[in-house]
């Protein structure tokens, strides 16, 4: 298998590849500046992201928050020179985190139980290492430790992580597992961890962990390809009882060892290389025991040839055309689009609930990292349409969710069998309502009750006042202009589900809900404005900045136009179609000053295409709503320039945070030529491909082909779409054509089609 190296990157990805599409994916595209990716190992959708961590910036100290830990989201910086060690789950591209559990590092010499410093790695067990040693692919990841002379190759299945490690000849070979070892770790972090040596090839053991997963049980099984010579421990943070323990010498050979911020060692023979295979648990450590017979049995090769192919399987069923470069961001786009949400049970179907009980999936695949706020938008339709039975089983693990919190409702922010509350607005729901609209989950009546019984939490960021008044207070909430925005369109989802299951009278209650946004909007500016609760907008208000002015990561002059659910409804508020054209383009076109973005964490220029914000996800659909004006065309434009310059396959190479895989969806759909802008709708905004030439075997087993000869920056306008022979007359196509299959075939040109008559997609307001 040829594999990508980081350090030739610009020179591999232009070479002839093989026909195989895992290899035209390169996992270091965002590992460095907003990706927050990591390079590490993984199976599609698994619950082990085995990967390399490369510092220990702590998220506080003293509860000071450190602003160098967001850089270290996901684990790795590629602009780091050390490597700490190798950690087992991974959160992919988000701009908050928490994870890397279970940690081990092979040295060799003497034995150090604490990590040291990037500037002084001999301190410690870390080592150094050089991109030119760096491998990876999907499934796979290979390293050489310079410190040691180690030879360090990673693969994994769903629920176990595989390391073996070739250390020099004759060098005793030492394998540090560090339990206090985490992401985002912090002072107290750990709140406890054990370890038993089972028998000389076997350790088994759990950690508890206080973090943005708030009670994170995470068991394990570990077994070693040799026999263990010694071992020892150490717990860098004694509690100050330790009972009758004290009667033995647990730091030395002793078989049953805990505490708090617990390292251990372990020693082989010279010899052969080290194969460790360790799996993971939320449930109990039999149960970690039971996933690694399962799952691990086989040898490394064999284990990284059956990641390697069920990559292939879903990476395969995409064909593309287009230069090496365009290839290398379409499949490593998707690619990040199945690494979350990942698989949250054992292979007997237990997982630890919302409740801190353990359930049984019965039916279906239990499901974690619900990142809703970002996903909402493309990462789940793009599931919905491409990988509908996985993301139906999440949906399921989403009422399963419900069904187990304490205060009824729907997974915000899910993570580890734990609510994170991250981030506003109650966006479980339009993923819902995508599937049950698009017959892609089939609701026997609990999913319509949990998105009610959701929407009805008063004690939910401003919900009590939100119903009352028809929007959220500034005084309540200061993020309530976006959060009313964002409720707005979550209750046009209920309304679309309840019109799908024929209840008019949820119906009615949501479509009232649905124009809610309309409370917001100050006629005289045309922009969306807070407003407090005794019904006057908020003063000294500034259109382009984002704090302090009444939205969460996103200012006025991106945020108002986040009314995916009624376009046309949201023109009249904003000036009329002229008004609201110079409103669009004026925000492509600005130069936004850069005090706006200098001190925040999620937009930095590179995020920026004027004054759109790409790099955070409010404005996803924003570049398709000239498709409700008079020129839809500038949708085709911007689209392509948005492409050109957040997607670039550097080490760099992504716009902002891919938020467990929403960027990268966003392109996919770009890529294709639609795109979803009101998810629940069932219909998709026609921009225009940016490839020649896409084949997609669909999940029924249709295939759908898309064509667009010619297409380039210069051709980059659609004259007109056939549709299986027939010519399009609207701006949108339905799921029901997509899932058909067929040939579509986009004719191209350098100039704007400024056909008239074309129809508009959908609106609350304008029924089609």
């Amino acid at each position: 298998m040829k594999k990508i190296s980081v350090s030739v990157l610009t020179t591999a990805l232009g070479c002839a590849l093989a026909a195989q599409p895992v290899q035209y994916v390169n996992p270091f595209i965002g590992s460095d500046g907003m990706g927050h990716t990591f390079p590490g190992a993984c199976v599609p959708f698994g619950g082990i992201q085995l990967s390399p961590d490369t510092d220990t910036i702590p998220h506080n100290v003293e509860g000071r928050y450190q602003n160098r830990v967001y850089d270290y989201c996901a684990g790795y910086r590629h602009s780091d020179g050390t490597i700490v060690g190798f950690s087992h789950r991974h959160l992919s591209g988000t701009g908050h985190s928490d994870l890397g559990d279970i940690l081990l590092m092979p040295t060799t010499g003497e034995v150090k139980l604490v990590p040291g410093t990037k500037d002084c790695p001999e301190s410690g067990y870390r080592s150094r290492f050089n991109h030119e040693s760096e491998t990876a692919s999907p499934g796979s990841y290979e390293v050489t430790l310079d410190d040691y002379g180690i030879r360090a190759e990673l693969t994994a299945t769903q629920r176990v992580g595989v390391h073996r490690y070739t250390y020099p000849a004759g060098e005793a070979q030492n394998i540090i597992l560090d339990l206090g070892h985490g992401i985002y770790g912090y002072d107290g972090k750990v709140r406890w961890s054990t370890l038993r040596v089972e028998n000389d090839t076997l350790l088994t053991g759990f950690r508890l962990t206080n973090g943005w997963s708030r009670t994170n049980y995470t068991y394990f099984a570990i077994s070693f390809s040799k026999p263990i010579r010694d071992y020892g421990c150490k717990d860098r943070k004694k509690s100050l009882y330790s009972g009758f323990w004290r009667r033995f010498d647990i730091e030395h050979n002793f078989p049953d060892m805990a505490g708090r911020d617990l390292a251990a060692w372990f020693t082989f023979d010279a010899g052969e290389p080290v194969t460790v295979k360790v799996a993971i648990s939320a449930v109990d450590a039999s149960g970690a025991v039971r996933n690694l017979e399962a799952e691990a049995a086989g040898s490394f090769e064999e284990i990284a040839s059956s990641a390697e192919a069920a990559w292939n399987s879903r990476l395969g069923r995409f064909t593309v055309e287009g230069t090496e470069a365009e290839k290398t961001m379409f499949y490593t786009s998707l690619y990040h689009t199945l690494i979350n949400p990942s698989v949250y049970m054992d292979v007997d179907g237990r997982y630890r609930g919302v409740d801190g009980n353990i359930h049984e999936a019965k039916g279906f695949t239990n499901y974690t990292v619900f990142s809703l706020w970002d996903t909402y938008r493309a990462e789940h339709p793009f599931l919905g349409v491409f990988f509908p039975s996985e993301n139906a089983d999440m949906i399921r693990s989403m009422v399963a969710h419900y069904q187990q919190s304490a205060v009824g409702m729907l997974p915000v922010w899910s993570l580890m069998g734990n609510e994170g509350w991250c981030m506003s607005g109650y966006h479980a729901v339009p993923v819902i309502a995508d599937a049950i609209v698009n017959g892609t989950y089939s609701d026997n009546g609990e999913a319509l009750e949990a998105m009610v019984a959701t929407s009805r939490v008063g004690f939910y960021e401003g919900v009590a006042e939100y119903m009352a008044k028809g929007y959220v207070p500034y005084d309540v909430s200061d993020t309530g202009a976006s959060t009313t925005l964002e409720y707005s369109y979550d209750d046009w989802a209920i309304y679309a589900a309840a019109v799908k299951a024929g209840r008019e009278d949820l119906a009615a209650e949501y479509k009232k809900r649905a124009q809610n946004y309309r409370n917001l909007y100050d006629p005289s500016i045309g922009y969306a404005r807070p407003r407090y609760s005794d019904g006057s907008f908020k003063k000294d208000f500034d259109i382009d900045q984002t704090y302090g002015e009444g939205f969460i990561e996103g200012n006025s002059r991106n945020f108002s136009f986040h009314v995916p659910q009624d376009v046309a409804g949201l023109i009249p508020l904003m000036g009329g179609e002229k008004a609201f054209l110079k409103k669009l383009e004026d925000l492509f076109a600005m130069d936004l000053d850069p005090k706006y973005y200098a001190d925040n964490e999620d937009i930095e220029k590179e995020c920026l295409v004027g004054g759109y914000v790409h790099g955070n996800e409010p404005s996803h659909h924003v570049p398709y709503l000239f498709a409700w004006t008079s020129k839809p065309w500038l949708t085709q434009y911007w689209v392509r320039e948005i492409i050109n310059r957040m997607y670039r396959e550097g080490i760099d190479g992504l716009g902002g945070n891919d938020d467990c895989g929403q960027m990268s969806a966003w392109y996919l759909f770009s890529a294709m030529g639609f795109y979803p802008v009101c998810p629940g709708s069932g219909q998709y905004v026609i921009g225009a491909p940016y490839l020649p030439y896409i084949k997609i075997e669909l999940a029924s087993g249709k295939t759908l082909e898309i064509k667009a000869d010619g297409v380039s920056d210069k051709n980059r306008y659609v004259k007109s779409l056939k549709i299986n022979g027939r010519l399009l007359n609207r701006l949108y196509v339905n799921y029901d054509e997509i899932m058909d299959g067929g040939i579509w075939e986009f004719e191209m040109s350098s100039r704007p089609s400024k056909t008239k008559n074309m129809n508009k997609p959908y609106s609350l307001t304008i029924q089609k």
